[in-house]
């Protein structure tokens, strides 16, 4: 997968979701999604910070994405069904769930972490891809060949200091995906994998590191050929993997 190179029309025809598509990888995955051929749903917290990937998609004249605004803050159950109703009635079912949002206020130590940041983080990092991805399952398994990725982060699988509930959250989603793949494994019309693309050049990295220089770190495209290989048919038959 690290030589991988998507063919131009690798997602032709399908309708991927992105979490996150605002700026960072998020941003990054869903402009490579639609120059491959997919119509992308972008999501994000607000609207109008989803202008600048949306007018970047139209621009290239690829399919003209979809936008969900969706806070996952502050979201419930029923606004994630209600998410969910909008794409079934608008495309039908779903082909791809690239989860992309993140989010980490600060570096603590245990002892000084602030209990409410800590539900704040499990919030928007664990417990909305869960009701998300639970929201859309329907429309997952109505497609013919779906992939749910859940971006994780090596903090998520070694534990580190100070990286307090984001740290947590993201071993989290390893089990998350890890249960939800077993579960789905059996029909074998759903993948589900876990992809860390490693320390990039993103906004948050910027926010916990600002003594560092961004420019010596890759550009969150750089990770973008491992997503298509995981949401497009080259990666039938792998699920259940932390990538």
């Amino acid at each position: 997968m690290p030589d991988y190179r998507p063919t131009p029309d690798l997602l032709a025809g399908r309708t991927i979701l992105v979490t996150g598509a605002a700026e960072g990888i998020g941003y990054a995955v869903a402009a490579g999604c639609a120059e491959h051929g997919a119509t992308v749903i972008l999501c994000d917290r607000d609207e109008g910070d989803l202008g600048p990937v949306y007018d970047l998609v139209d621009a290239a004249g690829d399919a003209e994405p979809a936008i969900l605004p969706l806070d996952l803050e502050q979201a419930d159950e029923t606004a994630f069904a209600a998410a969910a109703e909008v794409i079934g009635r608008t495309f039908g079912y779903l082909d791809g769930l690239a989860h992309c949002a993140a989010f980490a206020p600060f570096l603590s130590r245990i002892d000084d972490y602030d209990p409410r940041e800590w539900d704040r983080v499990l919030r928007i990092n664990l417990t909305a891809p869960f009701l998300l991805t639970q929201a859309c399952l329907p429309l997952l398994r109505a497609a013919p060949d779906a992939s749910v990725v859940f971006t994780a982060d090596r903090v998520g699988r070694l534990g580190l200091a100070y990286w307090g509930a984001y740290c947590a959250a993201k071993f989290g989603i390893e089990g998350l995906m890890q249960t939800l793949a077993a579960e789905t494994e059996a029909g074998g019309k759903l993948r589900v994998n876990s992809l860390d693309p490693g320390i990039l050049r993103t906004g948050l990295r910027a926010r916990l590191y600002p003594g560092e220089d961004p420019h010596d770190l890759p550009a969150p495209e750089t990770s973008v050929p491992r997503y298509l290989y995981l949401l497009g048919p080259d990666g039938r038959g792998v699920t259940g993997q932390a990538l």
